[in-house]
């Protein structure tokens, strides 16, 4: 089979098929009410985001991403907000598990990751956001994320990375994940194993192992709606250097069956 209609191939066998879409649609309408009650008065908005939005997503993944947009006048700090977000799912439902910025809900056999943050004073769509995982806050922007990610349209090479790092089991956030992905197709990298064929959907994914090999760990990456957010701290050295050398062993693969399936 000729390696890029096997690369599609693979890809179509990992993406959520239509009726699957709508059944995670459907969630989103069945949660709002209970979000708006846990949020009142200060609930703005439930609206999707991550990989469901921008068409990056994946079976077996988060199934979608929930951000709750709330009010700037909340007077509760963002870990508060966050904890007691938590505190009240695990009331309703025994899934429940906190994550970076989001905390998880298994809903009717669904992966739901919900993102509480307060909407930043006279912005519209920046927000304030707590990271559970550093203990801190940040200022993000889902919405240019979103935009941000379909613009450059590289959909069929992220999902190929983000099956990739699935099947070998590596610790690569899927933001970072996209942003390094358009990092590397629209930059200029020294290749580590030339590629001279035209341009095709496996000579782009060639390019990004080639990226991510050679170029990847000492590259800073920033988030587009935040500058002071450097997404790439996002994951350790260590974590970085495990994506390196399974870049390398897929640059050195002698099939495609080899690095994805």
């Amino acid at each position: 089979m000729d390696e890029n209609r096997y690369i599609r191939t693979v890809i179509f066998r990992h993406v959520p098929k239509q009726k699957d879409l709508l059944k995670v649609r459907n969630t989103w309408g069945e949660l709002k009410p209970y979000i708006r009650s846990w949020a009142y008065p200060y609930f703005l908005s439930l609206l999707p985001v991550g990989s469901f939005a921008k068409g990056t997503n994946l079976i077996g993944n988060t199934d979608i991403d929930l951000f709750i947009s709330l009010k700037p006048t909340m007077l509760s700090s963002l870990e508060d907000i966050y904890k007691n977000l938590a505190g009240w799912l695990r009331i309703r439902w025994s899934s429940v598990r906190e994550q970076n910025v989001s905390i998880r809900l298994n809903y009717k056999g669904f992966n739901i990751d919900l993102i509480p943050g307060k909407r930043q004073p006279k912005s519209l769509y920046d927000h304030s956001i707590y990271c559970n995982k550093f203990d801190t806050w940040k200022k993000t922007n889902v919405y240019k994320h979103i935009k941000y990610v379909k613009d450059f349209n590289r959909m069929s090479e992220i999902r190929t990375i983000k099956i990739w790092r699935n099947l070998h089991k590596l610790e690569f956030p899927s933001f970072y994940l996209e942003l390094s992905v358009i990092n590397a197709l629209r930059g200029s990298h020294r290749a580590v194993v030339p590629i001279t064929r035209p341009r095709t959907l496996a000579n782009n994914i060639l390019k990004v192992f080639n990226y991510l090999y050679d170029d990847f760990l000492n590259t800073e990456i920033v988030d587009p709606s935040n500058s002071d957010n450097i997404v790439s701290n996002d994951i350790s050295k260590k974590e970085k250097q495990a994506i390196k050398e399974k870049a390398y062993s897929a640059l050195i693969a002698s099939s495609w069956n080899e690095i994805i399936w």
